[in-house]
């Protein structure tokens, strides 16, 4: 039996928390959470992205994220706070349900990077397009 994507969302939604500013401002300062860019790499270039966030397009993720692969990001850890944020809370959604199923036990959904900017939040970028003078 096939699924739409509402009710996939659906289904992350209701098992993934979603976090305000404040609660992940707290959980990157108090508990050094994980922040996880899942968008792609043209939407960094153009708008930046969270301070210290790493960098994982949605396609990767999984890749990235367990360790019995070769392509593990170490900063991926079972024992520290992830939080996830797309553009507009929809891929993050999904790619903190993928964590959960892969074990990660505190997964957050950090939603949209519009909302993070609009609260203050601190950025990076945008990143340079290779046009510095060097």
């Amino acid at each position: 039996m096939s699924v739409t994507v509402q009710q996939l969302l659906d289904a992350a939604n209701a098992v993934v928390p979603k976090v305000t500013f404040d609660e992940a401002r707290d959980l990157i300062e108090n508990r050094g959470a994980l922040v996880v860019d899942v968008r792609d790499a043209p939407e960094l270039a153009a708008t930046g992205k969270v301070v210290n966030a790493l960098h994982v397009s949605r396609g990767m993720l999984e890749f990235r994220a367990c360790p019995e692969t070769k392509y593990h990001d170490p900063s991926f850890r079972k024992d520290r706070p992830t939080l996830l944020y797309c553009a507009s809370g929809g891929r993050s959604a999904l790619a903190s349900k993928t964590l959960q199923d892969l074990g990660f036990q505190e997964v957050y959904n950090l939603g949209a990077f519009k909302d993070w900017v609009d609260a203050g939040g601190d950025i990076e970028g945008p990143m340079d397009q290779g046009m510095s003078n060097s």
